[in-house]
C-alpha cells in the first residue's frame, strides 16, 4: 500500500520526542510538510534535526507553544493557520495514589490531555470542513479502558478523549473530516522508562526492569513487552492517508492485545 501524503500539511502536538516524533517522521517520510510543536526550543531543533535526517529533503516547522493553554493554542494556530492533518498528541502521566490526587492535579490532567486537543479541533476543522478534506487523530491509552490504579487521574483523562474524538466525528460528518482516536498500549519511550524504574526500582537493567513491569502492571499485554514508537506512527500514517476514507468516529487500537476485548 502506498500512503502518499504530499500536498499535505500535517501538526503533530507534543512532538519533540517519543511516540509524537515517531508519527511526525512517518508523516514527513510520507510525503507531509509536517510541524513539530514542544515548549522548549533546544528539544525542538534536536527533534527537528532528527527528522530531517529519518525523511530526507522533508519540509519541517517548529513552533514554541504550551499547548496546556488557551494561548499556547492561540500561537499554534496564528503560526500555521491551516492545516489538512491534525494529531492530538500531547499528554502527561505519572503515578500518584488515588486518594491523594489534588483538584489542581485533576485540572493539570484534562487542561493538558483533553482541553488542549478541544482547543485545536475546534480551531482546525471549520478550515478542514471547508476544504472538504481533514484528518484528525487523538492519541489516547489503554489506560482510557482499563483505568490504572496507580494514576486514575491519567485514565480518566484519556477515556474523555475518546469521547471528545466521537462527538467531534460526528460534528464533521459527511464534510470529508475524519475523527478518530488511536488508542496506544504501554510503548517504550524515555518517559515511560523513568516511569518503569519509578516502579520496579533502578537496581536492575533496563530489560530486567522492563519485563518486571509488565509482569507486574501490564500482565494483559499480548506482546509481552513494550511497543516502540514506530507501531504506534505506522497506524497514524495509514489513518492520515486517502486509504482510511470510510474510518471515522472510531476508536482504533494500537495495544499489543492488551485490552481484553473482542471489539475496538
Amino acid at each position: 500500500m502506498h500512503l502518499d501524503l504530499s500536498g499535505r500539511t500535517a501538526i503533530v502536538t507534543g512532538s519533540s520526542q517519543g511516540i509524537g516524533l515517531a508519527i511526525a517522521v512517518g508523516l514527513a517520510q510520507a510525503g507531509a510538510r509536517t510541524v513539530l510543536t514542544g515548549r522548549g526550543d533546544e528539544r525542538l531543533l534536536q527533534a527537528a534535526n532528527h527528522l530531517a535526517g529519518a525523511a530526507p529533503g522533508a519540509e519541517v516547522v517548529t513552533v514554541r507553544c504550551d499547548l496546556a493553554t488557551a494561548e499556547g493554542a492561540e500561537l499554534l494556530h496564528a503560526g500555521v493557520p491551516d492545516t489538512d492533518i491534525l494529531v492530538n498528541n500531547l499528554g502527561i502521566f505519572g503515578p500518584t495514589p488515588a486518594l491523594d490526587i489534588t483538584d489542581e492535579q485533576w485540572r493539570e490532567y484534562f487542561d493538558t490531555n483533553v482541553l488542549s486537543a478541544v482547543r485545536l479541533i475546534r480551531a482546525y476543522l471549520p478550515g478542514m470542513a471547508e476544504r472538504g478534506w481533514g484528518r484528525i487523530q487523538n492519541i489516547a491509552s489503554d489506560s482510557a479502558l482499563v483505568i490504572p490504579a496507580e494514576m486514575i487521574h491519567y485514565g480518566v483523562s484519556k477515556t474523555a478523549l475518546l469521547a471528545v474524538s466521537r462527538g467531534f466525528a460526528k460534528e464533521a460528518a459527511g464534510s470529508g473530516v475524519t475523527v478518530n482516536s488511536v488508542i496506544a498500549g504501554p510503548t517504550h519511550t524515555p518517559g515511560v522508562e523513568d516511569f518503569v524504574y519509578e516502579l520496579v526500582g533502578r537496581d536492575r537493567s533496563w530489560d530486567e526492569a522492563q519485563r518486571e513491569f509488565m509482569r507486574l502492571y501490564r500482565p494483559q499485554s499480548l506482546l509481552g513487552r513494550l511497543i516502540e514508537p514506530n507501531e504506534i506512527a505506522h497506524l497514524v500514517v495509514y489513518l492520515s492517508s486517502p486509504q482510511a476514507s470510510a474510518t471515522t468516529g472510531a476508536a482504533v487500537r494500537v495495544d499489543g492485545g492488551y485490552v481484553d476485548s473482542v471489539v475496538p
